[in-house]
């Protein structure tokens, strides 16, 4: 049995585990990222790999990075959490644990591991749009792992939504991460706290009568209790979800869009709103097949898995 190790690098944590070739963890560690110390993340990416291949023979190494991968998958070109800029990742972390080495994008190694072993495992061609922070989106098309030709496609988060609207990290206004993501989500709740405390009871008292301090699993809390600014907050972000699932499907024609990330813990609070505004926004398309919509399966395994199996077929 051929097994290989995964590391899925975000700007909080490092996770590693070992992974067989039906998608099953056997192993799992995880370490703490030092975000703004390339040399120390690269040590916290060596010491989980030596960790997990001193107990099992591995053949390779995938690494899934929070951030723009070139072509090669070989160098991070750019990560928002973290201080890596054209960092030569791939190179870096093979010349120390002796193995090959795979670096491919975060969400597009979530994308490959729903796609081979969870929910889009019945498909041929689908979607990920994990619902975090921000927005991280990846393509499988026709069975492959669409990366464009500079590495860096799906950026899904980064679609116009609003015409000079909010403004976002990447530097442009108004893209869809900006009203549907978990940040849109909390944003949107502690608006809606200031302006009419009444509907938000529930909320306020979670965050003890301060608007500021109201953050996402006490918006999903909330919600679950019945509190109209949560909910109200809930249908907004996706409200936005759907209606850019819709715009993905008539460029892409997907059989199945799965949603995860963080968000996606709150179900159909988020997924109602977002279906409805999906079949409206497709209009007479709707008559015809289109793709379903599905919660992701793995959770925070995916990206471990996903970087294991793509360094599998290397």
């Amino acid at each position: 049995m051929t097994l290989t190790i995964g590391v899925d690098v975000g700007g909080t944590k490092v996770l590693g585990g070992v992974v067989d070739p039906e998608g099953k963890l056997l192993a799992w560690t995880r370490r703490n990222t030092p975000a703004h110390d390339v040399s120390q993340t690269l040590e916290m990416i060596v010491d989980v790999v030596r960790e997990l291949a001193a107990k099992h023979e591995v053949e390779a190494v995938g690494v899934g990075a929070a951030g723009w991968i070139d072509a090669e998958r070989s160098n991070v070109l750019f990560a928002p959490n973290l201080a890596w800029r054209n960092e030569p990742l791939r190179d870096a972390v093979a010349s120390v644990v002796g193995l090959p080495v795979v670096v491919e994008n975060d969400a597009n190694v979530a994308a490959w591991a729903e796609f081979q072993f969870g929910a889009a495992r019945d498909a041929h061609t689908s979607l990920l749009l994990t619902i975090g922070t921000g927005i991280g989106g990846g393509i499988v098309l026709n069975g492959e792992l669409v990366r464009g030709a500079h590495g860096i496609a799906a950026e899904f988060g980064h679609m116009l939504a609003v015409p000079d609207g909010h403004p976002c990290g990447c530097g442009r206004r108004g893209c869809l991460e900006q009203y549907t993501s978990g940040s849109a989500l909390v944003r949107e709740a502690q608006i809606l706290a200031k302006n009419n405390p009444d509907s938000a009871r529930i909320l306020l008292e979670l965050a003890g009568g301060d608007p500021g301090r109201i953050d996402g699993p006490m918006v999903t809390q909330a919600a679950q209790q019945g509190d109209n600014a949560a909910l109200a907050a809930f249908i907004e972000i996706g409200t936005w979800l759907g209606i850019g699932m819709a715009d993905l499907v008539q460029i892409l024609d997907p059989q199945v869009i799965v949603v995860g990330g963080g968000v996606i813990d709150a179900g159909d609070l988020l997924l109602a709103p977002a279906r409805t505004a999906y079949t409206q926004s497709l209009a007479q398309r709707a008559r015809l097949a289109v793709a379903e919509i599905r919660p992701a399966e793995l959770g925070p395994r995916a990206g471990v898995i996903g970087a294991a199996d793509l360094a599998r077929r290397r």
